[in-house]
């Protein structure tokens, strides 16, 4: 089958989103989705800004829906793997949001002969943003690229039919990802629930019989944090991840990248210092960056316990961040959580049920990464022609 080069921008055109003023924002509304919010492949909303419901009157053409194509025009590009201009994602949920300034959302203008799945997963490739962050303005750590640069990207488009047969394959992936990552969240928040009830709530297995001493159930222990772990944190820059790494390398990212070696070789809960402030436990060798905490248990029986303190303290820490541009948690807010350290058949108990789930969430984790890479690896051969598609895949 035979690709012809085309310009990107005789099939598309690049909307920028609105100037929304300081004074617009407000404590609830509509989210606006910011240049913070394009966390590839997804458009995340956990740590979001929002205006009046009346700017869905008022500026409707900025209204986001359901699988938009977004783009960042604004943000450093230090290398690749860390790079924010030209980083693509998608809207994968249903309410309604907003487009902010330095946000492009890609309008497919000839859907006759250009498939929208097959220039979002050919604008997704890390040649494609690597070519956009070397042709972006301005300095490494606030670069620029226009509605211009996109659509004088040079790409080999084949005919249409190959092209939408070519979006349904990967899509296909992204679908069995998606299908996982649902999955882990309701496993998570059922575990979250129980820590809740049982630990926040204090209604534990035979709650009712427990004596309640001092405020707290006889036996239970209220510790801080650092009695538990240490507050240790990573040492790495971002320029340490490659793409080649053999080990996960946790950034402040949502998602972690790799690196070439390890720091750490535990069972840890990991929390970023910044951003925001996504807390992760892993077991096993990783390198961390070094506005990343890392928190490993000298008693592995309170991994779990520790995990979901952290996070149910999550709230709490975010409204108490500091800093006037990024902000960040210091060691100071982390002394302060207190950890409820309950009776041994309380923990067994708790653990028994967290480490099931937990087995769960690893497995369907790998799963996750083994789409990814099989998605990815399919992705460049389908894009530069390397797989006769009418043959070699079946739909």
């Amino acid at each position: 089958m035979k690709y012809n080069i085309e310009r990107l921008g005789k099939y598309i055109e690049v909307l920028s989103g609105y100037a929304f003023k300081s004074i617009d924002f407000t404590a609830s509304g509509i989210p606006v989705v910011k240049i913070k919010n394009i966390n590839s492949p997804d458009v995340l909303l956990d740590d979001v800004s929002y205006v009046s419901p009346n700017f869905l009157k008022t500026h409707s053409k900025y209204i986001l829906n359901k699988n938009d194509i977004l783009v960042a025009m604004t943000g450093s590009h230090i290398n690749q793997w860390t790079s924010v201009v030209g980083r693509i994602a998608r809207v994968k949920y249903d309410e309604k949001s907003l487009l902010n300034q330095r946000v492009g959302k890609i309008i497919v203008t000839d859907k006759e002969h250009c498939d929208e799945n097959f220039v979002y997963y050919y604008l997704s490739q890390d040649s494609v943003k690597i070519q956009l962050a070397n042709i972006a303005g301005g300095a490494a750590n606030q670069a620029n690229i226009s509605p211009d640069d996109i659509k004088r990207l040079q790409i080999l488009f084949p005919d249409v039919n190959i092209q939408r047969r070519i979006g349904k394959i990967l899509v296909s992936y992204d679908d069995i990802i998606e299908n996982n990552q649902k999955q882990i969240k309701l496993l998570e928040e059922a575990v979250q629930r129980l820590y809740k009830e049982w630990f926040v709530e204090l209604r534990f297995p035979c709650f009712e019989k427990c004596k309640i001493v001092d405020g707290m159930p006889k036996g239970w222990k209220k510790v801080g944090l650092e009695k538990v772990a240490p507050i240790l944190t990573g040492k790495k820059d971002a320029n340490f991840g490659t793409d080649d790494g053999k080990y996960l390398f946790f950034t402040c990212a949502q998602e972690p990248i790799k690196a070439p070696s390890y720091s750490f070789d535990c069972d840890a809960v990991i929390l970023a210092g910044n951003g925001d402030f996504n807390v992760k436990l892993y077991r096993g060798q990783f390198e961390a960056y070094q506005r990343t905490y890392v928190f490993s248990p000298s008693d592995e029986d309170n991994l779990f316990l520790l995990y979901h303190a952290v996070r149910e303290n999550m709230r709490q820490l975010f409204q108490g961040a500091s800093g006037s541009t990024i902000k960040f948690l210091t060691k100071k807010m982390l002394e302060e959580i207190n950890i409820y350290i309950p009776t041994e058949d309380v923990k067994w108990k708790f653990n028994i049920y967290c480490e099931k789930c937990q087995q769960k969430l690893e497995l369907l984790k790998r799963e996750i990464q083994l789409a990814k890479e099989a998605r990815d690896r399919l992705l460049s051969k389908l894009m530069n022609n390397e797989i006769e598609i009418t043959r070699g895949i079946k739909e």
